[in-house]
């Protein structure tokens, strides 16, 4: 893998307990032992499957043919990371990841470039993100680096399964569950990291509070909200729209950070998305697209609150340029309607080109 470009300076903006520990190199507070890249054992499939029309799966329903898992107990600490065939796990079922969700999951890709290079973007975004979610969950410390250089030789192991593609690419997918065998509400003393990987194509065919964990990835967050995204389904929508107070605060949509190109209040030409205040999942696509829109310096650019009365008010006003959504899944997709209050919004963003939303796309 080539190397890659450095990341954006560390965040500590979070204020959940998500993100002032663990944004060194890998320890905790505690001295911890960690698992080393060096000491990887691979174990190749015998059968390999028939790897799939770049433009056919559905969002990750395809898997390759290996995956990565390593072991931590407290009283031997990691085990060796090992790299094996794809297979079932095998949890007893009082694993506290079943009952108490104690579990978090990432999401980055790997491209294959025009060079038939194939690159991981900003990884090092995902590690910090990760061991953040694992200090948060009260899973053991690990050495972001190790696991990074793991997960890259794990890509570069199934590297036929990266999509000869522009639009499509291999999706990755870390995982830290709790496996203790018990329903005691405590750290767990057994866990599983383990990671898989699935060629994807577009995300699309066309709640949280502060204190909680929103800045953090865990599937407790996604897993409440599928009774809503179920209904916006049955009214035609494709995704919910999260809404934080009394006054209506602009959140995220679905599994996306927000953003809003427009006219404001004072005039101004701004790209808009709300702050990183525990609420809003500190994204590696949501990032980029700041420090671009910084770089490009043609516009105001602001982490600030946005309610639904501001964009209401806005859309009447005829300010609102675009709107548009950014993540790993989806990388960034316009929104041209919104229902509110049984009101169906109509967000010019594809009669404005959309020219920003294609730029930072």
């Amino acid at each position: 893998f080539p190397p890659p470009p450095p990341p954006p300076p560390p965040r500590d903006d979070c204020n959940n307990g998500c993100s002032a520990e663990g944004t060194g190199e890998g320890g905790s507070k505690e001295a911890v032992e960690t698992f080393k890249a060096e000491d990887l054992i691979i174990t190749r499939a015998t059968v390999l499957k028939e790897k799939p029309d770049s433009s056919t799966p559905v969002f990750g329903t395809v898997f390759t043919d290996h995956m990565l898992t390593v072991e931590w107990s407290l009283e031997l600490g990691w085990e060796k990371p090992r790299i094996k065939p794809l297979q079932n796990l095998s949890l007893h079922p009082g694993s506290p990841a079943f009952h108490y969700a104690v579990e978090l999951f990432e999401g980055l890709k790997a491209f294959r470039g025009v060079d038939n290079k194939i690159r991981l973007f900003w990884p090092n975004l995902n590690m910090d993100r990760m061991y953040r979610s694992a200090m948060r969950a009260t899973l053991p410390a690990f050495d972001k680096k190790e696991l990074l250089e793991c997960i890259q030789q794990l890509v570069k192991l199934d590297e036929e399964w990266v999509p000869y593609s522009t639009f499509a690419s291999l999706y990755i997918r870390p995982t830290f569950i709790g496996t203790e065998s018990s329903l005691g509400i405590k750290k767990p003393t057994k866990a599983l990291l383990f990671v898989i990987l699935s060629p994807v194509g577009p995300y699309f065919s066309t709640g949280t509070w502060k204190g909680g964990t929103g800045d953090c990835k865990m599937g407790g967050s996604y897993g409440s909200s599928l009774f809503a995204q179920c209904e916006a389904v049955e009214n035609a929508c494709q995704q919910v729209l999260w809404l934080y107070g009394e006054d209506n605060q602009i959140t995220e949509v679905g599994t996306m950070t927000l953003f809003l190109y427009w006219i404001n209040e004072d005039g101004e030409e701004e790209l808009a998305t709300p702050p990183l205040d525990g609420i809003i999942l500190p994204g590696v696509t949501r990032q980029s697209i700041l420090d671009l829109a910084h770089l490009w310096g043609e516009f105001k650019v602001s982490e600030r609150h946005l309610t639904m009365d501001d964009l209401t008010t806005a859309v009447e006003e005829n300010r609102v340029r675009e709107m548009f959504g950014s993540g790993t899944a989806c990388v960034v997709c316009p929104v041209s309607t919104t229902l509110y209050k049984d009101e169906t919004i109509h967000i010019a963003t594809m009669e404005n080109g959309p020219k920003l939303t294609i730029t930072v796309a």
